[in-house]
């Protein structure tokens, strides 16, 4: 097994795994929501909305929540990119 970690600072390795976990329970519950509506994606579930095939409570707070979540996580995906472009 490749030990990805081996060279890197324990500070900037510590970093990474904490950013990678948020990430994946981003991911994750991003998922979980939208699949509450059967939707792919955050437009697919505010097309679903519009069109009254769901309830618009919750379903247009789980909407919010879902970009918020895909918002969050491309945030994060840059300052990870950031961390290992300087940090390794």
């Amino acid at each position: 097994m490749t030990q990805f970690f081996q060279n890197v600072p324990s500070e900037a390795a510590m970093q990474i795994d904490a950013l990678s976990r948020v990430l994946y329970d981003l991911r994750e519950d991003r998922k979980l929501i939208l699949a509450q509506y059967g939707a792919d994606d955050e437009e697919n579930l505010l097309a679903l909305i519009e069109s009254g095939d769901v309830g618009e409570h919750p379903a247009y707070e789980r909407y919010l929540g879902a970009k918020t979540l895909a918002h969050t996580r491309e945030i994060i995906r840059e300052q990870l990119r950031e961390l290992l472009a300087t940090g390794v």
